[in-house]
């Protein structure tokens, strides 16, 4: 019996590309937001030539880093696979980001080109990019071709014109499965983004595993609302249709009425997304007036989940499939998944089990496993750990121990069965409407405002978002600032999901013996904080 074919075997992800372009070539492979562009399989991997042939003419040499700040759009993926088929590291930027947090990662990564688009949600990105100093960036392109001071997409296009086909053939048959495919920079403790380095082999062995959990299917049409600077949105989202032969519809924004229409119209069958997706969507009151009989997968994660809502998404939405799991960045974004046939309790209250391959365990302080049922840090040891933090040993060291476990710093708990339960995290992340905060790189960016002496940064509960910021400040000797004030600059200098909602100005913040900020102390003047403001 013929040994089925294994979509990962190709080894790296441009090869993939020509491998679906041949497999899948009848079915289309990217259709745009607005319905006017499609791209079927037999196209893409003469886009991904195109693209790479343009990064080749650019100036591009093998392992040289690209950043894209861009939203969810065919250009996207077309950019992304072209510059890795030119032997480029994808370098994905935050949509959300201001300024001088895309300057950090441009700088720290030495991308020497960047890719944009025009304007989206208010911010115009390249008019961000101009008034920051950027040390490598020797290219600034726009997919959407709206901005003057950078070079139209199609016009970057037409400058790869003259590289001939045969050194873009080179240049992927040089790729090995255990170079760079991407660094994707997350922020931590430390309060400064780190490059998490993740090779083809990683991603494409990942997310093979993925696609086979979730059951995607060839000619699956998948709904990517998760953004493409994450890795749910990118190896979860377009790669994983790549892998498997599906229809990839990129979605900017997440608008419920937008969101049923394209289900309904464009019959899509994958839509996965955070739980505030699904109730959104059941809770709309012109819900039943769009077919959505199409809907057969989901998932989902990034929160706690009413058991009640896995079975009416079942029920009332249709899936046959509603799964969870547990990644972070350093992992490959994928280290336990929920199978389709666990019960709705296991989907709901559970990140599921270890993904084939990969060990997760549940340890002590000195690292060694604690008996199931007994709350310890989540630790994760395989293929899909990453290669280390781009340019910095120091903090690869502390978070990869010599025995290749990875440290979370997340606090878990493994049931008999082999279920994770995540309870708590270490370093104090919480998540806003779906985005990660770290109090630590959100405190560092205050510490910027010449009236903040001292500030702690914690996450309090909000209905709406789930999480929101919440901000304590002493202020520098002679000042007296405006908690409006404080909240107005962090809203010019970083992300809107990492600005505080609430800002309490404090005399001294509570110490421990060591010097360290008390936290729970912070948290019992929550209620009150927020009373008055």
């Amino acid at each position: 019996m013929a040994k089925a074919f294994r979509p990962s075997s190709v080894g790296t992800i441009p090869r993939l590309v020509i491998d679906s372009s041949e497999r899948h070539a009848e079915l289309p492979a990217l259709e745009s937001e607005d319905g006017k562009t499609t791209i079927r399989y037999a196209e893409l991997a003469q886009a991904m030539e195109r693209s790479a042939k343009a990064f080749i003419a650019a100036g591009l040499e093998p392992g040289d880093r690209v950043g894209i700040w861009a939203q969810n759009c065919v250009e996207w993926v077309i950019a992304a696979i072209g510059l890795q088929a030119a032997g480029g590291v994808l370098v994905p930027l935050n949509t959300r980001f201001k300024g001088p947090e895309a300057a950090y990662i441009l700088n720290k990564s030495r991308a020497r080109i960047l890719v944009t688009a025009g304007e989206f949600l208010g911010t115009r990105y390249v008019d961000l990019a101009r008034e920051e100093s950027l040390d490598t960036v020797e290219q600034i392109v726009d997919l959407l071709g709206e901005s003057p001071d950078a070079t139209a997409w199609e016009d970057f296009l037409r400058a790869g014109e003259g590289v001939a086909s045969e050194e873009v053939t080179s240049r992927i048959d040089a790729i090995e499965p255990d170079q760079l495919s991407d660094i994707l920079f997350t922020s931590g403790t430390t309060g400064k983004p780190k490059g998490a380095m993740c090779t083809h082999e990683q991603v494409l062995r990942g997310y093979e595993s993925w696609t086979e959990v979730v059951g995607l299917r060839k000619g699956d049409r998948y709904l990517v609302v998760n953004p493409f600077f994450h890795a749910f949105g990118y190896k979860s989202g377009w790669l994983s249709c790549i892998l498997r032969g599906a229809t990839c519809l990129p979605h900017a924004v997440f608008d419920v009425p937008a969101v049923l229409a394209r289900v309904a119209a464009d019959k899509i069958s994958m839509l996965p997304g955070p739980p505030t997706l699904y109730q959104s969507i059941l809770m709309h009151p012109d819900r039943e007036k769009f077919d959505l009989s199409c809907l057969r997968l989901s998932v989902t994660g990034a929160a706690a989940i009413p058991v009640e809502l896995v079975h009416r998404m079942r029920d009332e939405l249709g899936f046959e499939t509603v799964v969870t799991g547990y990644g972070l960045t350093e992992a490959c974004g994928i280290a336990t998944m929920c199978r389709s046939d666990d019960d709705p309790e296991i989907i709901a209250t559970t990140a599921g089990r270890a993904i084939d391959d990969v060990e997760v365990i549940c340890a002590d302080e000195n690292g060694a496993e604690v008996p199931r049922g007994t709350a310890g840090e989540v630790l994760v040891r395989g293929y899909n750990v990453m290669k280390g933090y781009f340019e910095d040993e120091g903090q690869t060291r502390d978070t990869i121990d010599e025995e290749g476990w990875l440290h979370t710093g997340d606090i878990g708990v493994m049931s008999e069965a082999g279920n994770l339960v995540i309870t708590d995290r270490v370093k104090d992340m919480f998540i806003m409407g779906g985005f990660n905060c770290y109090p630590a790189e959100i405190e560092g960016m205050l510490f910027e405002h010449p009236s903040v002496g001292q500030v702690a940064v914690i996450g309090v509960p909000d209905e709406r978002m789930g999480e929101v910021g919440m901000a304590f400040i002493v202020p520098e000797p002679g000042t007296q600032p405006a908690p409006e004030e404080i909240i107005q600059w962090c809203r010019e200098k970083m992300a809107n999901y990492k600005v505080p909602r609430y800002v309490e100005v404090l005399d001294e913040l509570p110490m421990n013996a060591s010097g360290k900020v008390q936290k729970f102390l912070l948290r019992e003047r929550v209620g009150d904080v927020i009373a008055r403001q």
